[in-house]
């Protein structure tokens, strides 16, 4: 047998359901990560695993001359003077190969999952 207050009570942990519900956005943004790529010695250092749409890349650049971190699928360009550093952040998921425009030798693939 139902209380006058169950249908109450019903539609007010609804209410902090739904509230609830539009509180994980927040959440999500909240667990996306940086990882860290430094340029050093002419290479890119190692591709970070775990990679995730929404994490950021902070590409450091160690080395004494200019490199660009640049998507193949056009995604980023990250330009970088010796000594500084940028981020740029995942949009789409996939296998994202990059390399340097001045060193074509120097490149590495980015593995991120949706």
């Amino acid at each position: 047998m139902q209380t006058p207050d169950q249908p109450r009570r019903a539609l007010l942990l609804a209410f902090a359901a739904a509230a609830a519900v539009t509180a994980f956005p927040a959440v999500a943004a909240a667990a996306a990560r940086t990882h860290t790529i430094v340029m050093d010695k002419m290479k890119f250092g190692p591709s970070p695993a775990g990679l995730r749409v929404g994490d950021t890349i902070l590409w450091v650049n160690r080395d004494a001359f200019r490199h660009t971190a640049t998507a193949g699928n056009g995604t980023f360009d990250v330009d970088l003077a010796p000594g500084a550093s940028g981020r740029t952040t995942l949009r789409t998921a996939g296998t994202i190969p990059y390399v340097c425009r001045f060193h074509p030798g120097m490149t590495g693939v980015l593995t991120v999952a949706a």
